[in-house]
């Protein structure tokens, strides 16, 4: 922003707060050294910012005896994000404050193919409960993120041809949600908001590749420190790509031997549970916890499924040179035997120059980017410079019609109350003259 020219318009207070936001200026002076703006202007803008509570003001020490600087802040309880992270078999709903950091969270234990209807409805009265823990207020609430499995048109915001959720195509989904918080709603898919959380989490990695391995097996990219969605939404769909060795497997998708039918918690649980008690190994934790009491047939099964993921992921490498694979979702708690086989194949298949920094290690969040992602998604809109200015030109707006109001109220009172008063006096006296002149003709 530095730079203006004398033709520029003039910042704005949503440019402003981004300024403060980023730490580039934390004064009123350094605003105006910033953005060229008068004094007065930038008290004005800030100020509207100070009332929407989107920053704070702190006095401290002067550093030369003088009069004690005030610095600006943002002020991260300014507001709430409510997030939901839809999984295949359970979902997440979360009260973030204004920097994505969780508030209060909760399991929705239910698997996404009751439909979008019933799903999204146990979010709402459980983001309603969290509210409640989280001491936070509808009226704080500044916008509301979503991600879903698979393909997602974010412009409609609704799911787009995925297999595992069967009755969500097509469905939009922001209105499910807007009729209890009607709040702006971004969706996206599971694992780009779960890059995005793991980009936050790496301020210092520009280039990282997100991968999930739960239930299904996806991927999200953040190249040059912007997320990579594609051209259709459908950027990291790799758990659609056949590998060249499988059993002749069917996906839903319609491909063979697809590296979710394969390498995912899924098809492990489908591997594992041959030649055992049914029930044994029924979920995705029962083969974790089969790895992790060394179980032989499990620590091998999860190595081969970490090798097959390996061989797709040593093509990503090659073509997006990555500084850091980050691996996230329900079997991550076998991570030894996974990584290793993901990285014998990455190592063997890759280029020397492009793994020779290359760093594959568990994400960093314990369960929690997709809450986190999702708040950081619609914290991205909600918080832009265009944003902020329509928030605070809406509360200057209802501050100035209930000081008007008022105005109106207080000037109308004691006036309307004389009038009263003296009608009210007239009719009295015309009353009571009536009432004589009605004695002295009875009289």
């Amino acid at each position: 922003m530095r730079g203006r020219t004398p033709t520029s318009a003039p910042a704005t207070a949503g440019e402003i707060f981004r300024l403060v936001r980023d730490g580039t200026a934390a004064t009123r002076t350094e605003i105006g050294r910033e953005t060229g703006l008068s004094r007065t202007a930038v008290a004005a803008r800030v100020d509207r910012l100070l009332a929407d509570g989107l920053v704070t003001e702190v006095v401290g020490a002067a550093a030369t005896g003088g009069r004690p600087a005030a610095r600006l802040e943002f002020n991260a309880a300014g507001g709430t994000v409510l997030a939901v992270s839809v999984g295949v078999s359970r979902s997440k709903a979360a009260v973030c404050d204004l920097t994505g950091a969780v508030q209060a969270e909760a399991v929705v234990d239910l698997p996404a193919s009751v439909g979008p209807h019933r799903l999204l409805g146990d979010a709402v009265a459980t983001l309603e409960k969290l509210l409640g823990d989280a001491g936070a207020e509808d009226a704080g609430i500044r916008g509301l993120g979503l991600s879903i499995p698979g393909t997602v048109d974010d412009r409609n915001g609704w799911s787009v041809g995925v297999p595992s959720l069967p009755g969500w195509e097509r469905i939009p989904l922001p209105p499910l949600l807007t009729e209890r918080f009607p709040v702006p709603v971004r969706v996206d898919n599971d694992v780009n908001v779960m890059a995005l959380a793991e980009h936050a989490a790496h301020p210092d990695v520009d280039d990282l590749l997100m991968v999930k391995i739960g239930s299904g097996v996806g991927a999200g990219l953040v190249s040059g420190g912007a997320l990579q969605r594609g051209a259709w939404g459908a950027a990291g769909e790799i758990g659609h790509i056949p590998v060249h060795d499988g059993p002749g497997i069917g996906c839903g998708c319609g491909n063979i031997d697809c590296l979710e039918v394969l390498a995912s918690g899924r098809a492990l649980v489908r591997d594992l549970s041959v030649g055992r008690p049914d029930g044994d190994v029924g979920s995705i934790a029962d083969v974790v916890a089969l790895v992790k009491q060394g179980d032989p047939d499990a620590v091998r099964l999860v190595r081969i499924a970490g090798r097959r993921l390996g061989e797709v992921l040593a093509a990503a490498v090659n073509l997006v040179n990555p500084a850091l694979v980050a691996i996230g979702g329900d079997l991550v708690g076998a991570f030894d035997p996974l990584v290793a086989g993901v990285r014998e194949a990455i190592y063997r298949r890759s280029m020397a120059t492009a793994t020779q920094s290359l760093r594959i290690e568990p994400g960093l969040l314990s369960g929690r980017s997709g809450v986190i992602g999702c708040a950081i998604l619609v914290l991205d809109e909600v918080l832009s410079a265009a944003a902020v200015d329509r928030a605070v030109r809406t509360a200057a707006g209802r501050a100035d019609n209930t000081a008007a109001s008022r105005a109106d109220d207080t000037a109308a009172s004691p006036a309307d109350n004389t009038a009263a008063n003296r009608a009210e006096g007239a009719d009295s006296a015309g009353g009571a003259a009536a009432g004589r002149a009605d004695t002295a003709a009875g009289g």
